[in-house]
């Protein structure tokens, strides 16, 4: 009995400590990044994952602020791993960019607009080419989420029903592209329209549940690209917006999180890097052969029961 009672006490004072409490905090931020890294890049919602690992951790007693702060924090883990996983694709990009500007600008190249087959201006290399499609498909996600960043990070954004809905909307939405979308276009046929198409479905990323990876594919099957084409540039569109909003919110982070939090969201970054990666490798193989009918379903199956909990009172539907 005496053993007993003080193996009890040292664990209620291993609880109580500092030191443990920071273990705690490292386990969190390990869940969290690889749910962010299994999730950000695969259609099924990251933030609908991301919001059940907080609840299921307790991260931060449900603050709605902090936990979108630590969302967006570790979203650069995953940023790096599309940064490293593409770096020939922005090399290439970029230097081709900077190489057929500044010869217009020096007068070594003519600019013509008449186009090849109607989609880029011929002074332009298809590298280039895709770097102005990245530029516009971002400027509508950039807008938004400026115009509306209080209401994104509030509250609502975190709501089960809102979640629910839209992981069952865009599964839908998603499965009518796969059947209308011709999936003849590869990157190389992209247009300003295909640009804006997939800018504007990246919006709906805003909303928790869609899935800023299913949405900008969704759009892209609309518009008639391949799959894997469809998934590569909605990767490379990603790369904006996740620096914008991640070094946004990291900025805010550092003032509202302590050291041991920013510690504990670095050991996550890192995991959702490596999990990332792993992640971009293994979509890109499967779409090459494959439809994203998995992820329709599992999106409908992940919403059903969502809603059905809420229904019968099981979860409660919003933070804290």
């Amino acid at each position: 009995m005496f053993c007993c009672g003080n193996g009890v006490k040292f664990l209620f004072y291993l609880a109580q400590s500092s030191r443990f409490g920071q273990f705690m905090d490292l386990i969190q931020a390990i869940i969290l990044g690889i749910v962010q890294g299994l999730t950000e890049f695969i259609p099924i919602s990251s933030t609908a994952h991301l919001v059940f690992a907080s609840r299921w951790t307790n991260i931060y007693n449900g603050d709605p602020k902090q936990i979108t702060a630590t969302m967006a924090v570790i979203q650069l883990g995953t940023l790096a791993a599309v940064i490293i996983y593409f770096a020939n694709d922005i090399l290439g990009i970029s230097s081709a960019f900077i190489r057929d500007h500044w010869a217009v600008i020096t007068r070594k190249k003519g600019m013509r607009f008449s186009g090849t087959n109607g989609i880029r201006p011929i002074w332009l290399s298809n590298e280039s080419w895709l770097g102005w499609l990245i530029i516009i498909g971002s400027i509508p996600i950039g807008v938004i989420g400026l115009l509306f960043k209080d209401r994104i990070e509030g509250p609502d954004t975190k709501n089960l029903w809102v979640i629910a809905i839209m992981m069952i909307a865009i599964a839908v939405l998603l499965g009518i592209a796969e059947l209308v979308g011709s999936h003849r276009k590869e990157l190389r046929d992209f247009g300003i329209v295909d640009a804006l198409v997939v800018g504007f479905s990246q919006v709906l990323a805003l909303i928790p549940g869609a899935s800023r990876s299913g949405s900008t594919i969704m759009g892209g099957l609309f518009a008639g690209q391949k799959r894997e084409a469809a998934a590569r540039f909605s990767f490379l569109l990603m790369i904006p917006a996740i620096t914008a909003s991640g070094l946004l919110e990291l900025k805010e982070a550092v003032q509202i999180l302590n050291k041991d939090d920013l510690v504990a969201l670095g050991l996550g970054m890192i995991v959702a890097g490596i999990v990332g990666y792993l992640s971009i490798w293994f979509l890109l193989a499967f779409l090459r052969k494959n439809s994203t009918l998995i992820f329709i379903v599992y999106r409908i199956v992940v919403g059903t029961a969502i809603l059905i909990a809420l229904w019968f009172g099981v979860v409660n539907p919003a933070l804290g």
